[in-house]
């Protein structure tokens, strides 16, 4: 356990000493987020795709593209808020509240009380399965009303353990209590980035460890379950503390790639793009905060006419840096592939 520990910690340092390199942190976080949201959502059935929530985000209309992926986007804004509100409220039921409404608004599951603390008995289990056949249930409402108020008192508990096995501890407990009707998953893995950088093991909010979790989907819920039925926490915590470390580790190596391609990119255009140069560089420092582009939206951002931005545009993408995904003749779409690309094995 506690080599485990030790890896995990020195991990998350060399994630964090990687983030500082990068010209705009914020603009990783801001992909890192999306991607975080389409993989947390898969885990309770959505489908939808980096892709698709892009395709969203610039108000592409697509019929292919799932239904559910409003319910990505209300990840998003459920993550955000959370860690806009850490800045002047602590990690507490009262912000879980906040972030499930959030999360729930508009959405699958909007007539279960967002926002609200469950008031009658939930069950975990099989589609179709009863109180009586499920695989588990957790406590009464009032006894699970109780117990998340005892659970905000222990992740702010002056003791000695160490951040990482606290937050391991805790986010199982949440998922055991189960407090809400429904996006108790979704909840309870983002309460786990948001420890992490209260409690300043993180500066910026990159750690996030759905996609270990959707990898080892089974035993996730195995070593839940084991905490459970046989009081098994040693297990869960080396799972845990595994998560964490290889999670750091893929978002370090992403980080590294993501200078690397900058550079790569900045390059080419300096070297081939002549009087459109300074414009193209401006327009490639955008696309990572906004990956997905029109050629309006490039002639709105640069203040150029269409003819202009057609052109740059033309230009990116026969240089292998945008790609145009919507066939269309009009109303084209343009990805900056090898960027997003990045977080697709996330």
């Amino acid at each position: 356990m506690q080599r485990l520990l030790s890896e995990a910690d020195r991990a998350l340092g060399r994630l964090e000493g990687s983030i500082q390199t990068l010209p705009n942190p914020d603009l990783f976080i801001l992909m890192y987020v999306r991607k975080e949201a389409v993989l947390s959502s898969q885990i309770e059935g959505t489908q939808a795709s980096i892709n698709d929530l892009l395709k969203a985000e610039a108000e592409v209309f697509d019929p292919s593209t799932p239904k559910d992926v409003d319910e990505v986007l209300n990840y998003v804004k459920a993550m955000n808020h959370g860690l806009s509100r850490l800045s002047d409220l602590p990690l507490s039921v009262r912000l879980i509240r906040e972030i499930h409404q959030k999360l729930l608004e508009g959405v699958r599951g909007r007539n279960l009380q967002p926002g609200e603390l469950r008031e009658s008995q939930n069950w975990i289990g099989p589609q179709g399965s009863s109180l009586m056949s499920a695989t588990f249930v957790p406590p009464p409402h009032k006894v699970a009303h109780l117990a998340l108020g005892e659970l905000e008192k222990f992740l702010h508990a002056g003791d000695h353990l160490p951040p990482l096995v606290k937050i391991g501890l805790a986010h199982a407990q949440f998922e055991t209590i189960h407090p809400f009707l429904d996006g108790n998953g979704r909840v309870g893995r983002l309460l786990i980035t948001f420890f992490l950088c209260q409690q300043g093991l993180l500066q910026k909010p990159v750690l996030y460890l759905s996609h270990y979790f959707k990898q080892n989907r089974t035993e996730y819920y195995e070593r839940l379950q084991k905490t459970r039925e046989l009081g098994d926490w040693e297990n869960w915590l080396k799972f845990f503390l595994k998560g964490v470390a290889s999670v750091a580790a893929q978002a370090t190596d992403t980080a590294r790639k993501i200078v690397d391609l900058r550079e790569d990119h900045r390059a080419l255009i300096t070297n081939n793009f002549g009087s459109s140069g300074a414009a193209g560089a401006r327009l490639l420092e955008h696309l990572y905060e906004r990956p997905s582009v029109s050629v309006n939206s490039v002639k709105d951002f640069l203040g150029v006419s269409y003819p202009s931005a057609n052109g740059l545009v033309d230009k990116l993408c026969s240089h292998g840096i945008l790609f145009e995904y919507t066939g269309n003749a009009r109303n084209r779409q343009f990805l900056y592939t090898p960027y997003t690309s990045l977080f697709s094995n996330l």
